[in-house]
């Protein structure tokens, strides 16, 4: 056989693996250009290199930079990426164990479930009352009680799907749908508690579900830190058994894949990130739908490459989203989950409107 033949896949499989490595590469310096360009935006713009010097400076620096970079933009920088990283990989999990292009956190009934649990908080619990700070600032006075009854409502109702597939050994398209009908349930559940809300408790619901990272200090970062961080290392590293998955259950238990549990612990992390990021910033649409997507379009479905990218390109998508509401009407801050909401929106449908999709 000639050798030119032969040579041939080995070749494609360096240009492959070239462009995968040139895209890792790519999505890491955008995600470091947009967060050193987000770090300068505000009511007190600051260059890139006044950027960079208040950062090498650090915290503990007189200068008004370095205050307003550590104290104020950084804690918030740092919670984008976070919580993006937890909804692009999440959302890539699920869609890749549920065999579904349009699973989400909230196909699990994630997010309809922190905002059930946190509207209980706020209008059965009393943390409902708002504190204005000044123009634009508002805060609900209880926000951890708030963290954990949203917290609690997101893994509940992800957890009760999760018991069903152990018990009964649902297929995915059977999850998908008991995640529909949980969710449905918890979304109900918001409206009738908000309907024998205050007008004050109403507004802090309301509030809530917008998704504001403006919430976010150096307490928040360091929890949100100590959750996700070890949870997005594992889940990066699943690649390889998502690839034998891929090719079909009974392939995938030839391959030496346990399928039951493998499934049940995917699902539970990933629900888990997106439990916890929603707890503490409230509920943000779309970046678990969108940025595996934009990744696939990219690199294509292996998933050694497509699960780290989903997280750089959840981190991009939620960093620019934010940056763009402050950016729009200021000095007025736009809730990065609306923001999200109406970027993701038609880059879905351009997504599903593509020749051959």
């Amino acid at each position: 056989m000639d050798a030119a033949v032969l040579s041939a896949p080995r070749a494609a499989f360096r240009r492959q693996t070239a462009r995968r490595l040139l895209t890792g590469l790519s999505l890491t310096l955008l995600l470091a250009a947009l967060a050193v360009y987000a770090l300068g935006q505000g009511s007190y713009p600051l260059a890139p290199g006044q950027v960079l010097a208040a950062l090498s400076a650090g915290p503990d620096a007189v200068d008004a930079a370095a205050h307003v970079v550590w104290s104020i933009r950084l804690p918030r920088l740092l919670a984008a990426v976070l919580a993006g990283m937890s909804l692009g990989l999440a959302g890539a999990v699920m869609q890749s164990v549920l065999r579904n292009p349009l699973a989400s956190p909230m196909t699990l009934g994630v997010s309809q479930g922190a905002a059930f649990g946190a509207t209980c908080a706020i209008v059965l619990l009393g943390a409902g009352e708002l504190n204005r700070l000044g123009p634009g600032a508002v805060v609900i006075q209880e926000p951890y009680l708030v963290v954990g009854a949203a917290l609690v409502g997101g893994l509940g109702t992800a957890g009760a799907i999760l018991l069903l597939a152990l018990l009964r050994e649902l297929r995915p398209e059977a999850l998908v749908l008991a995640g529909i009908a949980l969710g449905s349930f918890s979304s109900a559940g918001t409206m009738l508690v908000q309907y024998f809300a205050s007008e004050t408790q109403a507004a802090a619901t309301l509030f809530w579900t917008f998704g504001d990272l403006g919430k976010a200090g150096w307490r928040e970062v360091a929890w949100l830190a100590t959750v996700l961080a070890p949870l997005i290392l594992l889940l990066t590293r699943a690649g390889w058994s998502l690839n034998a998955l891929a090719w079909g259950e009974d392939s995938a238990r030839a391959l030496g894949v346990q399928v039951g549990p493998l499934r049940f612990g995917l699902l539970a992390a990933g629900a888990l990130l997106a439990a916890v990021g929603t707890a503490f910033l409230g509920v943000i649409w779309f970046v678990g739908l969108i940025a595996p997507h934009l990744v696939r379009l990219l690199i294509g479905v292996d998933h050694r490459y497509l699960l780290p990218y989903a997280a750089l390109a959840g981190a991009i998508v939620l960093l620019g989203a934010d940056t763009l509401g402050r950016l729009l009407l200021a000095p007025v801050v736009l809730p990065v989950g609306a923001v999200t909401a109406m970027l993701g929106a038609p880059l879905l449908l351009l997504l599903l409107l593509r020749p051959g999709r």
